[in-house]
């Protein structure tokens, strides 16, 4: 093998991928057919779960300077996000080009392989490994990995060539985005109805404006490009009176609302992660946030498996868990597309679900949807509220001195965290300690309410998703610790 596993793309998934690899000791090569980074940035923001991903991983200094706030939108009306009570807020002001350069810098120091300039033309699984044919400018190659990941974006190669079904709706509509010097506007983060049509405003770092303009009833145009600025101006003036035809375009572009999802995320040795796996209107940034996390899921799963530390059908669980995010990425994209792009006939629609937001129960559910945090994976059955769920930022005094769980997560490894002192229960978990960190903790204080209340440990996955827990969990720590992390050492791995 060249390769323990080729990973086709170098956006957000792709080097978040590499980098989770990385930290876990498997050898990655990352494929990207753009011989440098382009600098478009078509996401421009970091939802709540992506900062506490970013967090566990020691990430946020590397994004430099950036603004946070807790206003959000759900289909253009305006949501709090502070009533979720995160330990983070979303950052408003990180385009996609610094996240991947910070993704980038990360993997790369870590030891990724990263060849850009190679455009996969071809693949073949033959069931022990995957030999991909790459053109560059040296000519044609064959490079043979024993996994293939495709996070090609939505018009994946890895995905049709390797013949995964992509079922979904086409586009009815259209949105042009451009991105502008030397123009002053007033913020719209959350959005507008205007006339026949929605706006958007967003002010970027280096005196830049985001501006995104929709008319309603206008069906998508055929393009080989992206729309000339003098369209976006055009049809921004329309709708808004204001003219900006002045301003000098960094960078035009056009997104529709297509809805698809594959039927699968892993077919044999070859597996799908962001843009690859789902398409569907750009809604809050949830697109390239539901990506990383796509890679954050995946990577130590397929490090144990690849290590052979865990069985391949720990694979499975990666489809599992995703999958059933992406569905509900899809249906709550399609929610705020008839909010964002339906016309008048949409209002009274737009005028019950702002009467609902003010309940604060709904707020807080749809601001978990947005936000990443209503995730919550199958963990066997038990009452404690942790289970499956990303465990809350908690300050913790260990006999290292004061840190946290999130820092905890750093390495890429489980974490057992012990907040009561057992003995007895740490070892029931010696034979995984070459995977686990068995940590005995104090906890901070834990709010009023909080689902940590009582619980006295937790057995932490890589990604931060609580696997077992006591009290509450029906089955015992070993069954746990077998499921996700393989069987102990000298047990016939």
């Amino acid at each position: 093998m060249d390769a323990s596993v080729v990973v086709v793309g170098a956006g957000p998934a792709g080097l978040m991928l590499a980098g989770e690899l990385r930290l876990a000791g498997t050898d990655v090569t990352v494929l990207e057919r753009h011989p440098r980074r382009t600098g478009e940035s078509r996401g421009i923001g970091l939802t709540i779960g992506t900062m506490e991903v970013f967090d566990q991983r020691g990430l946020l200094a590397r994004l430099g300077a950036y603004e946070t706030g807790t206003m959000g939108h759900f289909g253009g009306l305006p949501l709090d996000m502070g009533i979720l009570g995160a330990a983070h807020e979303a950052a408003r002001t990180v385009p996609q080009s610094v996240t991947e350069e910070a993704l980038e810098a990360w993997a790369t120091d870590l030891g990724a392989d990263i060849r850009r300039g190679h455009e996969v033309v071809s693949l073949r699984d033959d069931g022990d490994g995957v030999t991909v044919t790459v053109r560059h400018d040296d000519g044609q190659e064959e490079i043979r990995a024993r996994f293939l990941v495709g996070c090609d974006g939505g018009r994946s190669t890895v995905r049709k060539a390797a013949g995964f079904d992509f079922p979904g709706t086409a586009a009815t509509t259209e949105m042009l985005l451009a991105d502008l010097r030397g123009v002053e506007l007033e913020p719209r983060m959350t959005g507008q109805q205007v006339g026949g049509g929605f706006v958007m405003v967003a002010k970027l770092a280096g005196g830049i404006h985001r501006v995104i303009v929709g008319e309603h009833g206008i069906p998508p145009r055929r393009r080989t490009g992206p729309p000339a600025f003098t369209e976006v101006a055009d049809l921004w003036k329309r709708l808004t009176g204001t003219d900006i035809a002045h301003a000098e375009p960094v960078w035009v572009s056009a997104f529709g609302d297509a809805t698809r999802q594959v039927t699968e995320y892993r077919r044999g040795r070859i597996l799908l992660a962001g843009d690859s796996a789902h398409v569907h209107l750009p809604a809050g940034g949830q697109g390239m946030n539901t990506s990383v996390q796509d890679a954050h899921n995946l990577g130590w799963k397929l490090a144990l498996v690849l290590r052979g530390d865990a069985p391949e059908a720990l694979l499975d669980t990666y489809h599992t868990e995703r999958h059933a995010v992406g569905q509900g990425l899809l249906a709550n994209t399609r929610a705020q597309s008839l909010l964002v792009l339906g016309g008048e006939e949409a209002q009274p629609l737009r005028s019950v679900l702002a009467e609902l937001i003010e309940y604060p129960e709904v707020a807080r559910h749809l601001a978990a949807k947005v936000s990443g945090l209503d995730i919550r994976y199958e963990a066997g059955a038990g009452g404690n509220p942790l289970l499956g769920r990303r465990l809350p930022h908690l300050p913790v005094t260990t006999r290292a001195g004061d840190t946290t769980s999130t820092a905890l997560l750093r390495t890429g490894r489980g974490v057992l965290l012990d907040l009561d002192d057992n003995a007895v229960l740490r070892r029931r978990a010696q034979g995984w300690r070459d995977r686990v960190d068995l940590v005995t903790a104090t906890p901070g204080p834990v709010p009023e309410g909080s689902p940590l209340t009582g619980t006295t440990a937790v057995l932490l996955r890589p990604d931060g998703y609580v696997a077992w827990a006591a009290p509450g969990s029906h089955h015992d720590l070993a069954t746990a610790l077998n499921r996700w992390f393989g069987p102990a050492s000298g047990q016939g791995r």
